[in-house]
């Protein structure tokens, strides 16, 4: 049996398949295109070519944005616009008529991270991504957490008197901490900031009133953080964020332990073999 994984971005789409589901045999992108017909076309082509001729048994991915209803597609996204309303399932099965799961890309990278990264051995766990946006979902079992519209921790509120932002921008977690908001703010990409600079240590601790939010909501025993504001050069740094997690908790409740995701950009791919494991 070959199962095909894959993961929809706005600028690469990757796809790999499993023979085990605990392991990548083989796996290669493309650039994604505009079109949700041509990439679905792509992606059905790859996953042949990987397959080798093998009997594909089931499809498994995550894209951008937030999800219909149905989870066959994407209700809105600012770079995918023409995979808006279309129906990615419907467009594999034409092709093959084998169980497809779609999930949002940012969790089903948390999946990754519980069932076979930073997060392994934990019932409950919290992913945020931090990079141009921030993301992440609260995964339960080794499973997305059931909800009615999806997980958005980014749009939480912390700057509520508007401190930080002023009033031209919402004042939400993404709107501080991602690395969009840094060009809108300073005018710079984040990487041309300097680790010295002393704006590092101030997301930090911007981060860590999202993270305490996300502890009294989610009660996680693992928070594991990933996106390339985390991963990157220069990089939002681990330890205060540690310490200013602590010090927004008050001694109310301990810190979760909170750590750095180890799958890079294949945890998306991993957290679609994940959700099969547990779905088949």
């Amino acid at each position: 049996m070959t199962y095909v994984l894959f993961d929809i971005g706005g600028t690469k789409t990757r796809v790999a398949v499993s023979e085990d589901l605990e392991t990548l045999s083989k796996h290669e992108s493309f650039k994604t295109p505009a079109s949700a017909s041509e990439g679905v076309e792509k992606l059905v082509k790859l996953a042949e070519k990987l397959a080798a001729g093998n009997e594909i048994t089931a499809f498994a991915g995550g894209i951008r944005g937030p999800l219909n209803e149905d989870k066959t597609g994407i209700e809105n996204d600012s770079i995918l616009k023409k995979w808006i309303g279309k129906s990615i399932v419907a467009e594999i099965k034409k092709k093959y008529d084998v169980p497809v799961f779609l999930e949002n890309d940012a969790a089903l990278a948390g999946v990754g991270e519980a069932i076979f990264g930073a997060g392994k051995g934990a019932d409950i766990v919290a992913y945020h991504t931090v990079s141009t946006g921030v993301g992440g979902a609260k995964i339960e079992s080794g499973d997305i957490d059931v909800t009615t519209i999806g997980f958005e921790p980014g749009h939480q509120i912390i700057d509520v008197d508007r401190t930080i932002l002023g009033e031209d921008m919402q004042p939400t977690l993404e709107n501080v901490v991602s690395g969009t908001a840094v060009k809108q703010r300073f005018g710079v990409e984040p990487y041309e900031i300097p680790q010295s600079d002393v704006l590092w240590d101030e997301l930090a601790e911007y981060l860590a009133q999202g993270l305490c939010n996300t502890i009294m909501y989610w009660s996680p025993e693992v928070i594991v953080l990933g996106g390339s504001m985390i991963l990157g050069d220069p990089k939002i740094p681990i330890d205060p964020i540690r310490k200013y997690t602590v010090e927004a908790l008050d001694g109310f409740e301990a810190s979760p332990l909170i750590t750095l995701a180890k799958l890079g950009d294949e945890a998306g791919l991993y957290g679609a073999m994940g959700i099969l494991k547990k779905r088949l």
